[in-house]
C-alpha cells in the first residue's frame, strides 16, 4: 500500500509540472503585457538617443585635441595629441573601475551628510539593469554608464590645454588618473549622485560647474604651479605666442559645438521631444551669442577682429549655458551666451596681466564662464527654488575641493618626480623631447618657432 501511495504521488507530481510551468509562463506573459507598449517604445527611443549623445560627446575629444594642437606651436603637436588620446582611455577605465560608483553611490553613503559614498569596484548591471525596470524605465544601466563615462575625461582634457607645452608627460598622466578617478566623481556625487548639494537645491543641468569649472580649477592650479612658458613674459611685457594652425583650431571648435548637442541634449536623460528640442535651442543660441560677444569686445580692445577670440567665444557661450539649458528661455540663453563671450575676452587679457600663462584660454572658457553660467541659473531660471545663494554654494564648495586637490597633487609631483620639462627640452619641443617623433616630418623650420 505504501508503495502504491508513492507511485500515486509521483504520478501527480509529473502531471503537475507542466501545469506549473504553464502557470509561470502565463504570469510572465501577463507581467510583460502589463507594460504599456508605448512605454516600451519610448524606453527604446530614450536609449538610442542617449547612446547617440554619448557618441557626440566622445567626438568632442577630437575637438579638444584639434583645438589645443592648433592653438599651440607645431613642435608640441604630437605631445598634445598623445595626451588627448591617453586621457579618454584613462577616463573610461577609471570610471568603470571606481569613478561611476563614487559618483553614483546609491544608498552607500559613508556617514551622514552625503559628502562621500562608494558602491564598490567595477560595474554590474544587476538583475534589472538591462530591463525597463532600471531608472524608472528611462534607460538601461549600460546606457547610463556609457553616457556618464564620456563626461569623465573632459575635466583632465581641460587641464591639458592650460598646462600645454611645458609639463612632463608622465606627471600629467598621473595627475589625470587621480583627478578623474577621485576628485571629479566625488564633487559630481554631491549633485548628480543625489548628495548634499542636490538636497540643498543646487542646479547644474549638464555641468557648467560639475564638469567645466571643476576642470578649470585644476587647470588654474597647474598653470600657477608650472609657471609661464619660456619667452611669454619678457621684461614686464607680454609676448604673444601664436598657435601654428588656425584651420585645425577652427575645426576643433566646430567639432566641440557639434558634440555639445549630445553633451546638453543627452543630459535630458530621455528623448522627450519638448525638453530635448528646447535644450538644443538654448544651447545653440548661447553659442552663437558667445561668438558675437567675443567678436565685438575683442575688436574694440585690439582694433582688429581676432579669430581665436571668436572661437573661444563660442565655447564660452556653450559652457555658460550648460548649467541652465533646461530652465532658461531662449532669449535668456542669448543674454547668458553674450555675457560669456565678453567675459572670456576680458578674462584672457586679465590672466595674461597677472602672468598666468594659458596657451588655449582653457581657464577663461571653462572656469570663468562655468562660474558665470552656474550663477546665471539663479538669475534667469524659470523654475522656482533656484537662487544665486544655492548656486554660489555649489560653485564655492566644488571649487575649493577641486582646487585644493589639484594643488596637492601637482605639488607632490613637482617635489618627487618633477613637473616641468627642462629648459632645453621646452625650447626644442616636447614632440622630440618626450616622444622622439615629429608631427610634421620634414618641416624642421616650424620646430624652432
Amino acid at each position: 500500500m505504501r508503495r502504491g501511495l508513492i507511485h500515486l504521488l509521483f504520478l501527480v507530481g509529473m502531471l503537475a509540472c507542466p501545469v506549473i510551468a504553464w502557470a509561470q509562463a502565463e504570469a510572465a506573459a501577463t507581467e510583460s503585457a502589463a507594460v504599456d507598449p508605448a512605454a516600451n517604445a519610448m524606453w527604446t527611443v530614450n536609449n538610442v538617443w542617449m547612446m547617440v549623445s554619448a557618441f557626440l560627446v566622445f567626438i568632442m575629444h577630437l575637438g579638444f585635441a584639434s583645438l589645443e594642437s592648433g592653438l599651440t606651436r607645431a613642435k608640441n603637436t604630437t605631445n598634445i595629441l598623445f595626451k588627448n588620446t591617453a586621457i579618454i582611455a584613462i577616463g573610461l577605465l577609471t570610471y568603470a573601475i571606481m569613478g561611476f560608483n563614487i559618483m553614483y553611490p546609491g544608498d552607500e553613503w559613508m556617514g551622514g551628510g552625503k559628502f562621500l559614498g562608494f558602491a564598490g569596484f567595477g560595474i554590474d548591471a544587476g538583475p534589472d539593469g538591462e530591463t525597463i525596470k532600471y531608472a524608472d524605465g528611462a534607460y538601461t544601466y549600460w546606457t547610463d554608464f556609457l553616457f556618464q563615462a564620456m563626461f569623465a575625461a573632459t575635466c583632465a582634457t581641460i587641464v591639458s590645454g592650460a598646462v600645454a607645452e611645458r609639463i612632463k608627460l608622465h606627471s600629467f598622466l598621473i595627475f589625470s588618473v587621480l583627478f578623474v578617478s577621485i576628485s571629479y566623481p566625488i564633487t559630481g556625487s554631491w549633485q548628480w549622485g543625489y548628495g548634499w548639494l542636490h538636497e540643498m537645491g543646487f542646479h547644474d543641468f549638464a555641468g557648467s560647474t560639475i564638469v567645466h569649472s571643476v576642470g578649470g580649477w585644476g587647470a588654474l592650479a597647474g598653470a600657477m604651479i608650472l609657471g609661464p612658458r619660456l619667452g611669454k613674459y619678457v621684461e614686464g611685457s607680454i609676448r604673444p605666442i601664436m598657435g601654428h594652425n588656425l584651420p585645425l583650431a577652427t575645426i576643433g571648435v566646430f567639432l566641440l559645438w557639434l558634440g555639445w548637442f549630445g553633451f546638453n541634449g543627452g543630459s535630458v536623460l530621455s528623448a522627450a521631444a519638448g525638453d530635448t528640442s528646447r535644450v538644443l535651442v538654448t544651447t545653440n543660441l548661447a553659442a552663437a551669442a558667445g561668438v558675437v560677444g567675443a567678436i565685438v569686445i575683442s575688436w574694440i580692445v585690439s582694433k582688429k577682429p581676432d579669430l581665436t577670440m571668436a572661437l573661444n567665444g563660442s565655447l564660452a557661450g556653450l559652457v555658460g549655458i550648460t548649467a541652465g539649458a533646461d530652465v532658461v528661455t531662449p532669449m535668456s540663453a542669448i543674454i547668458i551666451g553674450l555675457i560669456a563671450g565678453v567675459l572670456v575676452v576680458v578674462s584672457v587679457i586679465g590672466f595674461d596681466k597677472v602672468r598666468i600663462d594659458d596657451p588655449v584660454g582653457a581657464i577663461s572658457v571653462h572656469l570663468v564662464c562655468g562660474i558665470w553660467g552656474t550663477l546665471a541659473v539663479g538669475i534667469f531660471s524659470t523654475t522656482d527654488g533656484h537662487t544665486i545663494f544655492k548656486q554660489l554654494a555649489g560653485i564655492l564648495s566644488m571649487g575649493a575641493f577641486s582646487f585644493i586637490f589639484a594643488i596637492v597633487v601637482f605639488l607632490a609631483l613637482k617635489f618627487t618626480i618633477g613637473l616641468r620639462v627642462s629648459e632645453s627640452e621646452e625650447l626644442r619641443g616636447l614632440d622630440l623631447g618626450e616622444h622622439d617623433q615629429e608631427a610634421y616630418s620634414g618641416f624642421q623650420i616650424f620646430l624652432t618657432q
